[in-house]
């Protein structure tokens, strides 16, 4: 496949996006020192100037560069070689292309951000406004409080006047988890002077070891899953077998 050298340099410079496909070999310098013998490859050069070279598997990139690099492509005898540099970072690239199977530039936009749903935040907000989902006696009083030990997602107290500190986790509780929570329960104890403190951790699940060390610190477990407000697409989705 033939490659107009003049146009695809103008499409980098004007910052088009860039998708080719082709057989080569990679030599970087920068991070590391790597050489990736030749093979197919999926090379894809951002608006912002991001370089990604993709193998036909996984899906992280086997070398990049970062957004502000600049890219010109050359011809050297029977190969092409389009050659990366970001002189801030110290990093060099070149990749020795042998063969190109596609070439697309395209001139997109997108101005989205990302909707993230069901995080820590998330669950704390849901547990301060139905705290029945901890028990039927606990009174939260604040959300994301803030100590000199780090951030307690949900703080109260239940019908004994007993301080409550509850930890979220989004996804199965471990050991980490039951740790952190007990530096957070000691410290409120040493702080406010107080002897008793309950500890909860909410979340979907908890492993079995992390489980037994809770209970062993004399601590309790809430079953609650983050909120899905998105799951609406979900449900929306038709599965494969309908068509």
């Amino acid at each position: 496949m033939e490659v107009d050298l003049p146009a695809f340099n103008s499409a980098l410079s004007s910052g088009k996006s860039v998708i080719l496909s082709c057989n080569c070999s990679v030599y970087y310098s920068g991070r590391a020192e790597s050489f990736l013998a030749g093979g197919d490859r999926i090379i894809i050069i951002k608006s912002d100037s991001t370089l990604l070279i993709h193998q036909p598997h996984g899906s992280t990139p086997v070398n990049y560069m970062k957004e502000g690099s600049s890219h010109t492509l050359l011809k050297d005898a029977s190969k092409l070689i389009l050659s990366s540099s970001n002189l801030q970072q110290k990093e060099y690239l070149r990749i020795n292309i042998s063969k190109i199977h596609s070439l697309q530039v395209l001139d997109l936009a997108d101005s989205q951000k990302i909707q993230l749903t069901g995080s820590e935040k998330d669950m704390a907000d849901m547990i301060y406004n139905n705290p029945a989902l901890i028990g039927s006696d606990f009174k939260p009083l604040s959300r994301e409080e803030h100590t000199r030990y780090g951030f307690i997602d949900v703080f109260g107290y239940d019908k004994s006047n007993t301080l409550v500190v509850v930890e979220c986790k989004r996804y199965t509780a471990d050991l980490k988890a039951v740790d952190q929570l007990q530096r957070y329960v000691k410290k409120i104890r040493q702080l406010k002077g107080l002897q008793k403190v309950r500890g909860i951790i909410a979340a979907p699940k908890i492993s079995p070891n992390a489980l037994q060390l809770l209970h062993d610190h004399g601590f309790e477990f809430r079953s609650v899953s983050p909120p899905k407000y998105l799951e609406k697409f979900d449900r929306q989705q038709q599965k494969l077998d309908g068509f």
